[in-house]
C-alpha cells in the first residue's frame, strides 16, 4: 500500500505561479492531457473529467456554467470538507482552470448546508481568487450556494434543480448538463477532489500522474476512514490497494468487514479481504468504513436503509417504494414473520432498483444491500 502526498501537498513556488501557468496553454492540449491521466471524477459516479470537459468546451453557447460539488452528504465521508479547510485554493484553481478549458463565465461553490461555518474563510479566498483572474483578464466569477441538507442534491442533475429553485430531484437524461443544465445552459458539475486533482495533473503532467494507481483507476484518492479503526481521519492513498493492507494498516486487530464507498458501495467480508481491490472498477467513492466483530451486521444495514429510505426524494416508484419495503422485509425476516428465504426475494428487489430507479440513490441501494445480507445472512435471521 502506497501513501502519497499530492493533495495537501505544498507548493513549491507561489501558489498562484501554477495557476498562471497552465492558463498560458491551449485549451484542448488541457484536455488532451487529462484524457490521457485517465483522472476519474473522484465523487462516486466516475466520470472520465477530461472527456466531460471536452463535451462542454465542444457545446456552442452564449453562457456556460462551472460548478464544484461540495455537497459531501454520503455518510461516513468527510474529506471535501478537509480540503477546502486546509486547501481551497486548489479548488478554485480547479475551477478556473475547468472553466477556461469549457468556456464558462460563471461558477458556483455548492457548499452543504453543514459547512456554513467555512463560508466566512471561503470568500476570502474567492476575493484573492477574482483578483487573480482579474490580473490574466479572465472573465470568471465563483459564488457560493448553500445546500439545504438533501442527499439526492449530490446527484448533479438535484443539485442544479436546487440552485434553480426548485425541489431538489433528478432529472431525465438526456439531455446532459455538459448540453443543458443550469438555466438551460451548458454545466460542468464536479467533485471537490476532482478539482484539486485535475488542477494536480495540469501541473504534474499525465505521464507522472498515470504511475499511481491501475488500469481502471490512476492516481490517488483520498480516503475517510471511521468506524473500529486505529487511524480515523482523511488518508491519501494510491488506487488500486488490497483491502487486506488496509485493514492491517488501519483497521483495530479484529476487522470483520469493510464497507467501502460509503453506504452506497460494497461491504467485504473478513474471507475476502486479500481479493478485494479498493479503486477497481470505475467507483471512485471516498468512504471506508471499519466494523469489528463487537458490530452487528444487521443493525449496520438497518440503519444503511433508514438513511436511503429518508433520503429518497420519492420521485420514482422504485426507489420511493423499493427502500420502504427492503426496511421492512429485512425486519420481517429479523423477527420471524418472514422466512429467512425471504431475502433472496429481496436481493431481486434491489435488482429491479438497480434498472428501473431514475438516480444513483435507487440504483445504489442493492450494493450494500446484498454484499451485506451475503456475506452475513445468519446475522439478518437470528
Amino acid at each position: 500500500m502506497k501513501k502519497v502526498d499530492i493533495i495537501f501537498s505544498e507548493y513549491t513556488c507561489e501558489p498562484y505561479a501554477v495557476f498562471k501557468k497552465i492558463m498560458k496553454r491551449e485549451k484542448l492540449e488541457i484536455i488532451q492531457e487529462l484524457i490521457q491521466s485517465g483522472l476519474r471524477g473522484r465523487g462516486g459516479a466516475g466520470f472520465p473529467t477530461g472527456l466531460k470537459w471536452k463535451a462542454a468546451n465542444l457545446t456552442e453557447s452564449d453562457q456556460k456554467y462551472f460548478i464544484c460539488n461540495a455537497d459531501e452528504g454520503e455518510p461516513g465521508t468527510f474529506k471535501d470538507r478537509e480540503i477546502l479547510t486546509k486547501v481551497p485554493r486548489k479548488v478554485f484553481i480547479g475551477m478556473g482552470v475547468g472553466a477556461y478549458v469549457t468556456g464558462a463565465s460563471k461558477g458556483i461553490l455548492y457548499l452543504r448546508g453543514e459547512y456554513k461555518f467555512m463560508v466566512a474563510e471561503l470568500n476570502k479566498e474567492i476575493e484573492l481568487f477574482h483578483k487573480i483572474c482579474k490580473e490574466l483578464n479572465f472573465d470568471f466569477q465563483v459564488e457560493i450556494f448553500l445546500g439545504s441538507g438533501a442527499y439526492v442534491c449530490g446527484e448533479e442533475t438535484a443539485l442544479i434543480e436546487s440552485i434553480e429553485g426548485q425541489r431538489g430531484e433528478p432529472r431525465n437524461k438526456p439531455p446532459y448538463p455538459t448540453q443543458a443544465g443550469l438555466f438551460g445552459k451548458p454545466t460542468i458539475v464536479n467533485n471537490v477532489e476532482t478539482l484539486v486533482s485535475a488542477m494536480m495533473v495540469c501541473n504534474m503532467g499525465a505521464e507522472e500522474y498515470q504511475k499511481l494507481g491501475t488500469s481502471d483507476q490512476r492516481g490517488s484518492k483520498l480516503f475517510s476512514v471511521s468506524g473500529d479503526t486505529s487511524k480515523p481521519g482523511v488518508h491519501e492513498l494510491e488506487l488500486g490497494l488490497n483491502v487486506a493492507d488496509f485493514v492491517e494498516e488501519y483497521g483495530d486487530g479484529d476487522t470483520k468487514a469493510v464497507q467501502v464507498g460509503g453506504v452506497a458501495g460494497f461491504c467485504v467480508p473478513r474471507k475476502d479481504f486479500e481479493k478485494a481491490i479498493i479503486g477497481q472498477g470505475s467507483t471512485t467513492g471516498g468512504s471506508t468504513m471499519l466494523f469489528n466483530s463487537t458490530r452487528s451486521m444487521y443493525r449496520v444495514l438497518i440503519n444503511y436503509l433508514e438513511f436511503f429510505a429518508e433520503e429518497s426524494c420519492g420521485q420514482c416508484t422504485p426507489c420511493r417504494i423499493g427502500t420502504q419495503q427492503l426496511l421492512k422485509g429485512l425486519k420481517a425476516v429479523k423477527n420471524g414473520t418472514r422466512p429467512p428465504e425471504y431475502l433472496d426475494q429481496l436481493i431481486k428487489l434491489t435488482n429491479t432498483m438497480k434498472i428501473a430507479s431514475k438516480c444513483g440513490l435507487g440504483q445504489s441501494v442493492g450494493n450494500s444491500f446484498a454484499s451485506i445480507v451475503q456475506n452475513f445472512r445468519e446475522e439478518m435471521i437470528y
